[in-house]
């Protein structure tokens, strides 16, 4: 199974991880996960760990649709500070940086950050990629299509487990050259795609096993879930874990969520059943 290595330590993926959702912003689109005060910041992210949380997400730029686009150096003010709180709270659990500018990822890295969540896959920023390589940290890289004002428009297409086997095969490929050989990938759920895509990516999941490469889902009370539902993000765990519970029967290595317990018990009951 999966081991990926961040500088001295290594995250093992033989078992499902949940990476709890931590947000240095004001406008993301779920409240709950909001913290923009350091020592809330701090809080959450203990509660999350004791809830069975392996890793800790943290995002300085909102990418719900519509979200205003800030600078780099809003974005290091805001996640440097929290991610140095939570390095010393809780030493021993890897932090992501939610982020696609190199700088930023860098700054994170410098405050304690292990591993890098890039939406654009390196599209969006040519010095990720060489950044990530020589700090030896962990990567994670997320299908979408279009800029960062865009990335929430639907592209035209008629295979969508197809385009992302191909879209994967060439990042592959290309961050080998680059010397990037263990990442984790990421379909995308929510971005650039329709609500009908959205749901195949979840059923279909077990086809992407074939890259060979770890697969992170991230559905955590999005909009196809909410709206399908006819409810708000704040009314759609049920339909989370429920995505969430069919992507662990597909291969979903890590679950991306702002409700870890709940995720952490889906991955208990889909153990025990596969004992």
């Amino acid at each position: 199974m999966f081991k990926i290595h961040l500088k001295d330590t290594v995250l093992d993926l033989t078992t499902p991880l949940v990476m709890g959702i931590l947000n240095a912003t004001p406008d993301s689109f779920f409240k709950g996960s909001r913290m923009e005060a350091i020592d809330l910041g701090v809080q959450k992210a203990i509660e999350m760990v004791n809830f069975g949380a392996s890793i800790i997400d943290i995002g300085g730029q909102s990418t719900r649709p519509g979200a205003e686009l800030i600078s780099e150096s809003i974005e290091i003010e805001r996640v440097v500070p929290m991610i140095k709180a939570i390095h010393v709270a809780l030493p021993q659990i890897p932090i992501s940086i939610d982020t696609y500018h190199a700088v930023v990822a860098k700054a994170a890295i410098n405050a304690g950050a292990l591993l890098v969540n890039d939406i654009s896959c390196g599209n969006f920023d040519s010095k990720m990629i060489p950044m990530v390589v020589a700090n030896k940290v962990g990567y994670i890289g997320m299908h979408q299509t279009g800029g960062p004002g865009s990335m929430h428009e639907v592209e035209a297409r008629t295979n969508i487990m197809g385009t992302l086997k191909e879209y994967f095969m060439h990042k592959k490929s290309q961050f080998l050259e680059m010397g990037l050989t263990e990442w984790i990938m990421d379909p995308g759920f929510g971005f650039s795609k329709t609500v009908e895509e959205n749901f195949t990516i979840v059923k279909s999941l077990a086809e992407l096993k074939s890259l060979n490469l770890p697969i992170l889902l991230g559905v955590s009370r999005k909009s196809s879930i909410y709206k399908t539902l006819g409810v708000d993000a704040d009314a759609a765990l049920n339909g989370t874990t429920v995505l969430n519970t069919i992507g662990l029967q597909g291969g979903a290595n890590i679950l991306r969520v702002h409700d870890v317990k709940e995720a952490k018990e889906a991955i208990l009951l889909i153990a025990k059943m596969n004992a």
